[in-house]
């Protein structure tokens, strides 16, 4: 499969603190940003033989800035998701819903607390209490609930493309970018940005009934 591993630019992945009260995390679609984005990203290499082909190595960076809005190539980006294996994914509005009713699934399941979410046609931003196990499990879980309910509800991006044990290839792209929020500040700062994000996309606000208010 090719690497479809995306680059927010905007989250500054930093090492866990004592006092963590939750988390701001991101995760892309599959085939949203790619390790070798011109503009950057915080892949080491590209797995893909045919992604590095068509898009060369990967384009690391440490920048704390976002790099969404660098001046870049725009054809060889989109040039190189040829080179994926399957078409980039792009939720469309019912398929939210399910990833939403996955997500809330996942709520109840395991009492998490979810603070703020949104939901984007190529990606999702979430502010996530702190729990006792790590948070890329969380994330790992609530992709697991979401891919299943697509694929209950007939709604999987992907079903063309089903192995044959039937199994469908992930939505998503691979693991997820995180900000550890030490202070009631930073919660409520982070709350605000995820909230904000469907209006920058000229999208209404998203209210879910699984978010619970931060106090």
């Amino acid at each position: 499969m090719a690497d479809d591993g995306w680059d927010p630019s905007a989250v500054l992945r930093t090492a866990a603190k004592p006092g963590v009260l939750a988390y701001h995390v991101i995760f892309g679609a599959y085939g949203f940003w790619l390790p070798n984005d011109p503009r950057g990203s915080w892949s080491d290499f590209v797995a893909s033989w045919e992604l590095f082909l068509a898009g060369g190595p990967a384009t690391k960076t440490t920048t704390r800035r976002s790099v969404a809005h660098v001046r870049h190539n725009g054809a060889a980006r989109r040039q190189a998701k040829l080179a994926l294996q399957f078409p980039a994914v792009v939720f469309d509005g019912r398929q939210a819903l399910s990833i939403a009713h996955g997500f809330a699934r996942m709520v109840e399941k395991s009492r998490y607390r979810i603070h703020a979410c949104s939901i984007l046609p190529e990606h999702v931003h979430l502010v996530l209490g702190r729990r006792a196990y790590r948070v890329e499990q969380m994330v790992r879980l609530l992709k697991a609930e979401a891919s299943s309910r697509l694929a209950a509800a007939g709604r999987h991006p992907l079903t063309p493309y089903a192995q044959r044990d039937g199994s469908l290839p992930s939505p998503w792209a691979r693991g997820c970018w995180k900000v550890y929020l030490n202070s009631a500040g930073d919660v409520r700062r982070s709350v605000s940005c995820v909230e904000r994000n469907p209006l920058k996309e000229g999208k209404r606000p998203q209210h879910w009934s699984f978010v619970t208010p931060y106090t």
